[in-house]
């Protein structure tokens, strides 16, 4: 799991928005390999603050599985989008996780 005090996360942050950034130097498998480790990261930080799994087409993770698992088919500026997309959940949630919030769903399993 990813910790709050990791400092990869926002190093990882700006390595998600340089690539999308500059999309003509980045490979369709380096997108690929970004969009899944941060895919990774959402799911680690989600389960951090207490947000359940959401596994609907409104889920930003699924948005971002399909782009990963097509990206020889997707335009740059597709790829870009899904990049700063990564970036801003990424972030979002490092935010919320290092603030102490803890989110309660009133949802049961």
């Amino acid at each position: 799991m990813v910790q709050t005090q990791d400092s990869s996360i926002p190093s990882f942050v700006a390595e998600l928005v340089r690539a999308a950034n500059e999309i003509e130097r980045v490979t369709p498998s380096e997108v690929r390999k970004l969009l899944f480790r941060a895919i990774t990261t959402v799911s680690d930080l989600r389960e951090q603050v207490g947000i359940p799994r959401s596994g609907t087409g409104h889920d930003a993770i699924v948005g971002l599985n399909a782009v990963a698992n097509d990206i020889d088919r997707q335009p740059n500026e597709r790829m870009s989008a899904a990049l700063l997309e990564a970036a801003d959940l990424v972030r979002t949630l490092w935010v919320v996780l290092d603030s102490g919030v803890e989110i309660t769903s009133i949802f049961r399993d």
